[in-house]
C-alpha cells in the first residue's frame, strides 16, 4: 500500500509541476509580434505545416514538458539527498 501511495504522490508531483509550468512559463506575448510571428511563419512552411499556430502549441508543450521533467527530477534527488542524511 506505501508503493502505491509513493507512485500516486509521484504522479501528482509531476502533473502538479507541468500545470505549474503550463501556467508560469509563458510562450510568446499576445499579441504576438509581426517580426516573431514572420519567424514562426518561415519556420511553418520550412516543416510543411499549413497553420504556425499548432507548430507553436507543439513546441511550447514541449518546452513545458521539459521544464516539469527538469524540476522534477531535480525534487526528487533533493528529497533522496534530504533522505539519505537523516
Amino acid at each position: 500500500m506505501a508503493t502505491l501511495a509513493r507512485r500516486v504522490f509521484k504522479v501528482a508531483l509531476f502533473f502538479g509541476l507541468f500545470v505549474l509550468s503550463v501556467r508560469y512559463v509563458r510562450p510568446y506575448p499576445y499579441p504576438m509580434p509581426e517580426s516573431q510571428l514572420a519567424v514562426w511563419w518561415d519556420a511553418s512552411d520550412w516543416l510543411g505545416i499549413r497553420d504556425p499556430e499548432d507548430l507553436i502549441f507543439v513546441v511550447w508543450v514541449t518546452i513545458e514538458l521539459i521544464v516539469a521533467v527538469l524540476a522534477y527530477v531535480v525534487i526528487i534527488r533533493l528529497w533522496r539527498r534530504y533522505q539519505r542524511k537523516n
